[in-house]
């Protein structure tokens, strides 16, 4: 039974260690080459516009506000949450960890409730304002944040047994930092103002969704886990087995890409 479950836990982390090679989540992809992640109908409106020789911005590049899709707003809304999901599963490794380590600072429900929408409430907030311009913070310094949040969180579930009652507060303050992440590659679709709105809204839900997606999978671990020791007769070694070393992974992870991000990005 101790093999089966170490076998599990190597699993785990054998996922897990590829995350540390990729310091950067939020790579710049090149947005409308095949798999880049724009809309292709927005990418056609601009190819056809670089090549009507239409006004320019003032970096070069073809105006969006000239681009009118011919869609609804509730097809713009479903178009987008396919790539807020992708912004989650398999692109936004950083968040993945920090949900993580959200879902294993507690054994109880009502405890992870809190914390999630506390999350939720907090990254929606900033991701709105940012995306509509009226915030601006610069990436080099949300980028830091973002890691340093992900290290505390997944460490304190090494420090206490139990969230503290302050901890929804805590996570909703790094709920802000992690909207100005999402906002930050929102941002980079660089959308006309008449599909922005409803593309933002289906960019949100698709988040959350892929939000759920990695708590429902990390459920099903801990799951069968939790089954393994209670038939060895040991559901005390929860915590040990799978928590503290996760956590331990998860704040180590952290912590480089906070230094790296800081120091080492030129």
């Amino acid at each position: 039974m101790r093999v089966w479950i170490a076998a599990l836990l190597a699993c785990l982390m054998a996922g897990l260690g590829p995350l540390a090679l990729t310091a950067a989540a939020h790579p710049e992809d090149e947005l409308c080459l095949p798999g880049g992640g724009m809309d292709p109908a927005l990418c056609r409106e601009l190819q056809e516009l670089d090549r009507a020789g239409a006004v320019t911005s003032r970096d070069g590049l073809p105006d969006v506000r000239d681009v009118s899709l011919d869609r609804t707003p509730l097809e713009t809304a479903i178009f987008y949450i396919r790539i807020g999901f992708e912004h989650i599963l398999p692109m936004g490794v950083d968040h993945i960890l920090f949900v993580l380590a959200l879902f294993f600072s507690s054994r109880r429900l009502k405890p992870l409730i809190w914390q999630v929408s506390a999350f939720t409430l907090a990254h929606t907030a900033t991701l709105g304002l940012t995306a509509a311009g009226l915030i601006a913070p610069p990436a080099s310094i949300v980028e830091p944040l973002i890691a340093f949040t992900i290290a505390w969180a997944a460490l304190e579930n090494i420090l206490f047994k139990e969230p503290s009652a302050w901890r929804p507060a805590l996570v909703f303050g790094f709920g802000l930092i992690h909207g100005m992440g999402f906002a930050g590659a929102f941002g980079d679709l660089d959308l006309p103002a008449d599909i922005f709105w409803p593309a933002l809204i289906g960019f949100n839900v698709g988040v959350e969704i892929g939000q759920l997606a990695v708590i429902g999978m990390a459920f099903a671990v801990a799951v069968l886990i939790r089954g393994a020791l209670k038939q060895a007769g040991r559901p005390d070694l929860y915590r040990p087995v799978l928590v503290w070393p996760v956590s331990l992974a998860i704040g180590a992870i952290g912590l480089w890409w906070a230094i790296e991000r800081a120091f080492l990005n030129v």
